[in-house]
């Protein structure tokens, strides 16, 4: 059977590091269930430092159970257990010894749909650094001006940071849950389908900040879009039914695949 070719960006390639690099995540005989459902099966994953992972697969497949389970938002689903360990940087973010609002501190999360504040923009970047305990006005504005430069808003909202979030544009907004991610300097950034609600002007800009970002950051990112997954990713993992079909570099998944079923997927014949 023929695979269809999703083709990267040549404007932009993604270059495969020349050396391995740290370990930021370790997923080891990860299993999760709700309730009796058994959601996430037996995940074996390590992830790399300052590398853009891609997840993708079917809807239901566990991909957004998973990135939520690495900083521990799944502790807010009733009926949730867990089996198995996850290690940030060698340590099991399950332990006691690992207080989640470390973790949330070192691991940003945006969402699916821009969720900016009811706050002025400058406020929406702010407000993070200011339930932290930083109270010092300098250092804040230094802050919310490089977060707002790294998410690549800040010539679009420099004259206007006083003015409601509410009022900026959808890709506005959720380059602004960026800059809010990132105003606490993250060592991890996840991203479940960031895009998926964006005009395609907006996701390419997305795209583009995420190929910047990992000059810096770690990203691991959830997405339905096979040809985003190509363009901005490292490395990719297939999810189907709860379980990891495939992981490896994002050039030898979409082009020459070991599991037929990631060959069926990425071609399109079912998901």
């Amino acid at each position: 059977m023929a695979l269809a070719v999703v083709e990267r960006r040549v404007d932009n390639p993604v270059e495969q590091p020349s050396v391995e690099r740290p370990v930021v995540y370790n997923t080891s005989g990860c299993n999760l269930w709700y309730g009796d459902h058994h959601a996430l099966k037996n995940i074996n994953l390590e992830m790399r430092e300052k590398e853009v992972t891609a997840i993708i697969g079917p809807s239901g497949c566990g991909k957004s159970t998973y990135i939520k389970t690495l900083n521990r938002m799944i502790d807010l689903v009733p009926n949730v257990r867990t089996s198995g360990t996850i290690e940030y940087r060698g340590r099991d973010i399950f332990s006691k010894e690992f207080r989640v609002e470390e973790l949330r501190t070192r691991v940003g999360m945006v969402f699916q749909k821009p969720n900016p504040f009811p706050k002025s923009i400058f406020e929406n970047v702010a407000f993070s650094l200011r339930i932290h305990g930083i109270k010092n006005k300098k250092l804040v504005h230094e802050r919310v001006e490089k977060s707002l430069r790294q998410a690549a808003i800040w010539d679009e909202v420099k004259d206007r940071l006083h003015e409601n979030a509410y009022g900026l544009s959808g890709g506005q907004q959720q380059r602004l849950c960026i800059a809010r991610s990132l105003a606490l300097e993250p060592d991890v950034l996840l991203m479940d389908e960031p895009t998926s609600a964006l005009d395609p002007v907006s996701t390419l800009k997305v795209e583009e900040l995420v190929h910047e970002l990992k000059e810096k950051y770690s990203i691991i990112i959830v997405t339905h879009n096979m040809q985003q997954a190509a363009r901005i990713s490292d490395k990719t993992a297939f999810f189907l039914n709860g379980e990891v079909v495939e992981y490896d570099t994002t050039d030898k998944i979409f082009n020459r695949p070991s599991d037929s079923r990631t060959e069926d997927y990425i071609s399109g014949r079912f998901g």
